[in-house]
Parts: C-alpha cells; structure tokens; sequence
C-alpha cells in the first residue's frame, strides 16, 4: 500500500512526493524501494502488486521499474478497506487460490531474516484453515497512535507464537494505552496482514458488505480495458473506512503472530529519531554540514548543499526541504498535521 500523503512528515513529505517516495532515512533508497527488495526475497517480484493513487503512478513505475500491470491505481483515497478490496477482486482474477501479504510500503524493518520467517509461518496457518492473520508489536509505551491486540493462547499444537486474538481496539486514549501496556497481554496492530483470498473476500462479503459489492460488480472487468471506467465509478460510491474499523475489530477468525523484527511504522519525526544513529549529545543529524552546538536529544534532516548551525536546542526537529525551514518540539510533533492543514487552507 503506497498510497499516503505522508502529512507528519512534512516538510520533507508533500502531497507531490509523500515519505513513501524518499529516501528519509539517508541510506540511498526510498522506503517503497526498500519494501519492495524486501518482498522480493518473499515471493516472485512478478507476484507483487503496489496499490497507490494515480497520481503517484508515474513515481511508482520510476522507483521500482515493475510493469503497468503491477501498478493498482486508486483515483480516490478511501482509506485501507477498499485498497485491499480492489487489490483482492483484481488478483482473484489471476490466482483465487493465492495467499495475500498486505503491508504498508513506509515501514522500517530492521532484522530481514526474521521478517521472512514470521511471513513463511503466517502464510502456513493462512493456507490451512480461513482466518485472518495479523503481524502484532511488543509495545515499548503507551502510545495512541496505534491498534492494540488482545490475545488469548490458542491450540497447543501450534506454534507459541501464534495466539488467537481477544479484542482488537483501534487507537485507544492515553489512559486505556497505559492500562493496556500494563497488562502485558497487548501488542500494537504492525499493519501487516495476512490472509486467504477467499478469507479475505468471505470476510468482506461478511462485514463490510457495501465495500465488497461495489467491487464485486466489476467481477469481469478486472485486468481488461474497462477496469479504470469501472473503478473511477465504484470510488466515487465507495465509504472511507479502514481494515481495521470494518473487518479486524468484528471478525471472530483474527489471529496475531506475535513479532520481534526491529519494526517501526516512521509515522513521525520521533519514530525516525529513534531509529537513527546518534551522536555524542543524543542528536540523530542528517546533512553533511550541520553543526551543534549545547544542543541533545535532536533530530535534524537538512540537505547536504545547506549549512545549518543550532545552537542551545534540546529535543527539537529541525526540518529543511522544498524551501521550507520546519522548527518544533518533538513533543509537540502530533500538532505538525494540524499546522500543515492550517497553512493549506490559507
């Protein structure tokens, strides 16, 4: 899934290049390049599909030089329910026995190796028996900015690292976060799911009903010259409603294979402060003439033809990119979204 703006990563990420498009983390390729080389190692490169908005097709095509065909272009946002419906209708057409990794395209993965063996197992309890398989994270904070997985220990004869899921709660408050950290039988929602096509389908058939008709109808029209007119018809009667809201919060089939790969979402400039190096202060500098000076705890990205100096800052961002100088404190970074609509709309 390749479709987001990418707001809380503004400056750097615009609505013309979201953060899935750039190389954020200085390492010389884009996110989505860096999903797309870890799938790779999964499954055959032709067996994998990037679902974005049109707008972002020619990005898409220029980043990973992958056929027409492999490129699912949305011509509205409408949230992940009806991304995965359209990439699942699409790809029935060519395989309805295939098995289904979905997966954010901005996702930092540190451990590869264990990344495809947690998949491989998934794709094992996916293939046996119609369920619904989620990815799930150890939380490290009561944080609100995801889903948080209750789980229960399911059959003995299976691995002990996949439990059957209890409640699925979507983004709860600050106090139910801390109550649910302090459980210890919570873990974050990665993101990452895993299914059957025909789970997925008898799901949505199930609970979202009005998502899977509309996509249903074009049931012979996938993969011809009538798709796109099909498709611009079908988004603009299509709710907005995530996976989460409209199928893993209600199905009784959801199980999570709890997960250690060195997972981040990169939501913020807080999550990538936490995955880069750091130098003496605690300051995580991108740019090749930024100084520092009585300043910790940092995170700055400037461009490598700029010269910044800082002096007397304590965890702040500083941000440089498409002439825009973005300053704020880390603790304030939720309101960066806020700001950016604000600035749009005047």
């Amino acid at each position: 899934m390749a479709g987001g703006i990418g707001s809380r990563f503004w400056p750097m990420s615009t609505a013309e290049k979201p953060k899935q498009f750039l190389d954020i983390l200085g390492v010389g390729k884009t996110l989505l390049q860096q999903t797309y080389e870890r799938f790779a190692t999964i499954c055959p490169k032709e067996n994998i599909f990037i679902v974005t908005n049109q707008q972002y097709h020619g990005l898409v095509s220029e980043q990973l030089q992958i056929s027409d065909e492999q490129i699912i272009a949305e011509p509205q946002r409408r949230n992940t329910a009806p991304c995965i419906a359209y990439a699942s209708y699409k790809i029935a057409q060519l395989n309805p026995d295939a098995n289904l990794v979905v997966a954010p395209s901005d996702h930092l993965i540190l451990k590869e190796d264990a990344f495809r063996d947690i998949i491989n197992l998934a794709f094992e309890k996916s293939s046996a028996e119609d369920c619904l398989i989620t990815l799930g994270i150890k939380p490290s904070r009561p944080d609100t900015g995801y889903g948080y997985i209750q789980f229960m220990e399911a059959a003995k004869e299976e691995s002990p690292l996949i439990k059957k899921v209890k409640t699925f709660t979507e983004k709860p408050d600050h106090k139910l976060a801390r109550e649910f950290l302090a459980s210890g039988d919570f873990y974050w929602n990665s993101g990452i799911f895993i299914w059957s096509l025909k789970s997925i389908l008898a799901a949505m058939d199930t609970l979202l009903p009005e998502v899977s008709s509309l996509f249903k109808e074009g049931i012979d029209k996938y993969n011809t010259p009538e798709e796109n007119g099909f498709i611009e018809k079908a988004y603009q009667q299509c709710k907005n409603i995530s996976i989460d809201y409209g199928i893993m919060e209600k199905a009784d089939n959801v199980f999570v294979v709890l997960s250690d790969f060195g997972w981040s979402d990169l939501g913020t400039w807080g999550s990538l402060y936490d995955n880069l190096s750091k130098n003496g202060n605690d300051n995580a500098v991108i740019g090749k003439q930024v100084f520092l000076y009585d300043s910790s705890n940092c995170v700055v990205n400037i461009p490598d033809d700029k010269l910044v100096i800082l002096q007397g800052l304590d965890d702040y961002i500083v941000v440089e990119s498409n002439n825009t100088l973005l300053v704020c404190k880390k603790e304030d970074e939720q309101k960066i979204k806020e700001m950016v609509s604000k600035i749009n709309s005047n």
